[in-house]
């Protein structure tokens, strides 16, 4: 990939630079804008090239009416001995000059901007997104805000390099042919520039109608974009339950939006480009006529009349062209407008700007007077919620679904903010810490751990930046995986470490994806764990040995523990029961299970299925 030449061409544009603004414009003009202004230079260049274009191109059908006019006026003997120099000039235009502006056009387009300017964008566009919060996630696809991305750098670097290189060869082009056919003959130069007037009238009242197709038209295409990933995200219960092809109907309702939404963009080309046919015809028509006429009456040379005739079909060409170019302006910008709704998103949930990077946690928690009810006016969760977790204790989360326990921890790790009162760790409001550093204080293991489409070493190392293979290895072996994972292999022949595990680990059973989970955690080794229902997806004989290495992990930790099979935390220091947002009951297993009305008694017997007494039970 290393190449002298080429390095010294595309070092103009770094690809991963970012000034750091913390928004990206949102609106398209703006965010064109700003992303132009960053590799001004080459576009500067790409304007005054893209000017050379059209000169040269106006220049090289005036040469062949001036060729014309020098072979009527002289003989074959005289021609090189009296035009030697002039057609050595015309040599050279057609030998360097073309080549040089065409050539320079090339190399500033494909090595400066294409590759490096696009990357640019969608670098910095990605490290806007990925500080969204949580929620943000929730409520969109994966699929199309991935597409959203990737969108916004092709589309700002189309538009720009559309602007400044066809539009502006064609404006220049355009010039340089009414002076030429106004200087042969004024009413010519009328004629093109009616012509002209038309064609902008054309900009001005069909491209807007056009422009609205063509936005319509990008969003069906990422609303059908979205729905197909999310049916092959889940594609397992897809499998499962869509018996009778529900997913055929919503897919064709997409299809069909979509369908409609690109007839109505063709419909809208094809007006335009029978509008522009209507209009070159009477160009050329009109410009021929009055040439013809200006020769017969002897006011126009042969060669005149073929560079004139020369110009007006390229302008017809160029036009049809440009056109299509103009349209695809109209597209990238649509497009450049629909990405920055998702890539020019103010983050609902960021750090302040004196946010504090926290050091090692000693595992304080305090809820203090915490209302929190997902923006709805009568929720029923947190409603002043006060609660706190001593450093060192393993309390357990306790109640029934709804009650609260994972927003508990979701407010901890601050996926959501609260509406009012405070979070503290280690008397810290997490507000005032920086997301990166408080989430470093936690190790969670969750009820459906997210893998990642990479190697099993990756995806075990995602918990400490570095590690070394014999750490990993290690945590592997402490969460009982190590095992499994040397007996791995993925269809690329990929075996052991080195073995990808599919799109969220589906490669792998529920329980070795627990595993996995478990060892990355295990190798974080955070001074706060939280395990929701960490060794559900276990067999028993399994969980007992995990067990055991996660009493060791725990020794010295702070532990929030989730679990519905109340045996699992049963010898926590303090049992925390919640209901409907509310702490109802707490203590010690053995504590609650003798309050015979609590709801940890009621639950406990119930796991229990009632062949222990309540008094036997605590025993």
């Amino acid at each position: 990939m290393d190449h002298p030449v080429w390095n010294r061409v595309e070092r103009f544009v770094d690809p991963f630079s970012d000034p750091g603004r913390e928004l990206l414009p949102q609106t398209a003009w703006g965010f064109i804008l700003y992303f132009a202004n960053q590799a001004r230079w080459p576009f500067i260049i790409l304007l005054v090239v893209g000017g050379l274009v059209g000169g040269v191109d106006a220049a090289l059908y005036w040469s062949v009416g001036w060729l014309i006019d020098i072979l009527d006026n002289t003989s074959p003997e005289a021609l090189l001995r009296d035009h030697w120099h002039q057609l050595a000039g015309l040599a050279a235009l057609l030998l360097v000059v073309r080549a040089v502006v065409m050539i320079g056009s090339a190399v500033i387009e494909q090595q400066v901007i294409v590759p490096r300017f696009y990357t640019m964008i969608r670098w910095q566009a990605f490290r806007r997104v990925i500080e969204q919060p949580y929620t943000f996630y929730q409520n969109d696809f994966a699929g199309r805000i991935a597409t959203k991305i990737m969108q916004a750098g092709e589309s700002t670097g189309d538009f720009i390099v559309t602007s400044l290189q066809a539009m502006w060869s064609f404006l220049t082009f355009v010039i340089l042919t009414t002076t030429i056919l106004t200087t042969l003959d004024w009413r010519m130069g009328v004629v093109v520039a009616v012509w002209g007037m038309g064609y902008a009238a054309i900009i001005r009242f069909l491209l807007p109608r056009l422009r609205r197709a063509g936005k319509e038209n990008a969003n069906e295409r990422a609303v059908l974009n979205g729905r197909m990933v999310d049916i092959f995200t889940n594609i397992l219960s897809v499998k499962l339950f869509d018996s009778r092809q529900r997913e055929h109907g919503g897919i064709r309702s997409a299809l069909t939006n979509y369908l409609s939404a690109v007839t109505h963009l063709t419909r809208m080309i094809t007006t335009v480009r029978a509008s522009v046919a209507l209009l070159n015809g009477f160009m050329m028509t009109g410009v021929a006529a009055l040439a013809i006429s200006s020769w017969m009456n002897g006011a126009l040379s042969t060669g005149a009349i073929a560079a004139t005739m020369g110009l007006v079909f390229r302008l017809n060409q160029m036009s049809g062209w440009m056109m299509f170019n103009i349209n695809g302006l109209i597209r990238a910008y649509s497009t450049v407008q629909d990405a920055t709704e998702t890539v020019s998103v103010v983050p609902s949930i960021r750090d302040r700007s004196d946010a504090i990077e926290m050091p090692k946690s000693s595992g304080r928690i305090r809820f203090d007077k915490v209302q929190f009810h997902y923006g709805k006016k009568n929720g029923e969760l947190f409603d002043g919620l006060t609660v706190e977790i001593e450093p060192g204790e393993k309390v357990g989360l306790v109640g029934p679904s709804g009650a609260g326990k994972s927003t508990f921890v979701n407010l901890l790790l601050r996926l959501y903010d609260v509406e009012s009162g405070r979070i503290l760790l280690d008397d810290h409001d997490i507000r005032d810490l920086t997301q990166g550093s408080l989430r470093e204080q936690f190790g969670v293991v969750s009820q459906e751990p997210s893998l990642m489409h990479r190697s099993l070493r990756e995806n075990i190392s995602y918990g400490k930046l570095g590690a070394t293979e014999a750490e990993i290895v290690e945590a592997a072996k402490k969460a009982h995986a190590h095992e499994f994972i040397m007996g791995v292999e993925d269809p690329k022949g990929r075996r052991g470490y080195d073995a990808h595990v599919g799109e969220r680990g589906i490669k792998l059973s529920g329980g070795q994806r627990q595993r996995v989970a478990i060892a990355r955690v295990m190798l974080k080794d955070a001074p706060i764990l939280i395990l929701d229902e960490a060794t559900s997806a276990l067999d028993s004989d399994i969980e007992a040995a995990i067990q055991e290495n996660l009493q060791g992990l725990m020794a010295g930790k702070t532990v929030v523990a989730i679990a519905h099979r109340l045996s699992t935390i049963a010898a926590m220091d303090r049992l925390i029961v919640m209901d409907r947002g509310e702490i109802v009951e707490m203590g010690t297993h053995a504590q609650l299970v003798k309050r015979p009305d609590g709801l940890y008694a009621r639950l406990w017997a119930r796991q229990s299925g009632g062949f222990l007494a309540l008094g036997e039970a605590a025993e």
